[in-house]
């Protein structure tokens, strides 16, 4: 039986999971909270390592700023995302008003910014606001889904 690693969006602990019961409902092993909400969880400066380096399912990052138009018309599409992708994907948010080290470790340019991550390295970046099946076909192209 293969096993995945996830981290836990309450409490960022490393979770192992047998792969294929990822879509069960699993919950962490450390505070009992499910692994998985269908909601994005957020990524802050404490977490940001164990969010990208502890989850092997691709990690997507919507980073956005509370002042920003295009990124709250986006926020719905990326819920929806999230409820729609997980187990498959963790979707995450950074707030790059509130973590600006992280946002300029990015070289956040423009926002919204979407950042794909792999066992903890990028694979590609898409910049603005984009229709769920944009996003979908986008993530396809990455070779996640």
């Amino acid at each position: 039986m293969s096993t995945t690693n996830v981290t836990c969006p309450k409490c960022n602990a490393k979770n192992r999971l047998p792969t294929e019961r990822l879509g069960d409902g699993p919950k962490c092993g450390k505070c009992k909270k499910p692994i998985f909400t269908g909601k994005p969880m957020d990524i802050t400066a404490a977490n940001v390592a164990a969010v990208l380096n502890h989850n092997e399912i691709p990690v997507l990052v919507d980073c956005w700023a509370p002042w920003c138009g295009p990124c709250k018309s986006f926020a719905p599409t990326f819920e929806q995302a999230a409820r729609e992708l997980e187990p498959n994907v963790r979707l995450a948010k950074l707030n790059t008003e509130t973590n600006q080290q992280v946002a300029g470790r990015w070289k956040i340019r423009s926002i919204p910014t979407l950042i794909l991550f792999k066992q903890g390295r990028e694979i590609a970046r898409l910049s603005g606001a984009v229709a769920l099946p944009q996003l979908k076909q986008w993530l396809s192209q990455q070779g996640v889904g």
